[in-house]
């Protein structure tokens, strides 16, 4: 099937989803209210985990609101034509997702005190998860190859631009207060912790019983089980089940299975070339 991609402020992002009326729309003239907690991620970064996280936080541990509501309706997609209507009519605190660069991130948020959780993932796992999708899901071009793949991430040719650009724009925010922002590795090595850490951002108390609630009820094997943040439920002519698992591992370092050598050192050399200056060291850096 052929897709043709729209393309806003030169960034091309999935047609099914998304117009430019819904970008510009997001970009110009969506009202950030001061409670609106922003869940933001370039693709395949953990982006449905943190969504299960957040909404399993704002239930106090309570999994029923996750079992029985759509994750996309629980978090609508904003910048996109059908997340866009939800959104808008949906009362505070508003709880809301979105694979936008800091460029084209609602106007309205610079002066509003919304907050944002970003959440990183080493870019090479980014990369194989990504393509794994974008094989099962109709609104992505079919990759020609896994080599193919890799080349246009690497020179930002993919659905929603640069995953160094997306990084960087993000990461100049670090040092705000209304900013928070987590790696997909350490949710992996300490969830617990990252739920406690996240509930001090919210202004969210929550005991020892409802964090260990959320913990078990967001964890890979919960949502692989959980039709509700699963996929399954879509229809086929937007997301081929039989290409493949959209939860599909859950994993670090499964990149290791796919990479060649040269590979390997080719985005070593262009992510040294591509993150300098940042000044910032990430679980993958080490």
């Amino acid at each position: 099937m052929l897709v043709h991609y729209v393309t806003y402020k030169g960034i091309k992002f999935p047609p099914a989803y998304n117009s430019e009326h819904s970008l510009s729309f997001a970009h110009n003239e969506f009202l950030v209210r001061d409670d609106d907690i922003f869940n933001v991620t370039y693709p395949k970064s953990g982006t449905m985990w943190m969504t299960e996280i957040l909404s399993l936080i704002r239930s106090h541990g309570c999994p029923s609101w996750n079992r029985a509501v759509l994750n996309s309706d629980r978090m609508p997609w904003f910048s996109t034509r059908l997340g866009l209507e939800s959104a808008l009519s949906y009362p505070s605190p508003r709880l809301l997702t979105c694979h936008l660069p800091r460029h084209i991130f609602p106007k309205s948020f610079s002066h509003s005190s919304a907050k944002v959780i970003y959440t990183l993932w080493d870019p090479r796992d980014v990369v194989v998860s990504y393509y794994y999708f974008s094989k099962m899901c109709n609104s992505y071009k079919d990759p020609t190859s896994f080599e193919q793949f890799l080349r246009d991430f690497l020179d930002g040719e993919l659905p929603h631009g640069s995953w160094f650009e997306h990084v960087r724009g993000w990461m100049e925010m670090k040092d705000m207060e209304n900013f928070f922002f987590i790696t997909y590795e350490e949710l992996k090595q300490d969830l617990c912790g990252s739920v406690r850490c996240l509930c001090w951002f919210l202004g969210q108390d929550l005991d020892d019983e409802a964090i260990s609630s959320v913990v078990q009820n967001a964890s890979f094997t919960a949502m692989r089980e959980n039709p509700m943040c699963s996929s399954i439920l879509l229809p086929a002519d937007i997301m081929d089940q039989t290409k493949g698992q959209f939860l599909r591992k859950g994993i670090c370092g499964d990149w290791k299975n796919h990479f060649t050598v040269t590979q390997s050192k080719t985005f070593d050399r262009i992510y040294r070339d591509r993150m300098q200056g940042l000044n910032m060291t990430f679980p993958w850096d080490r």
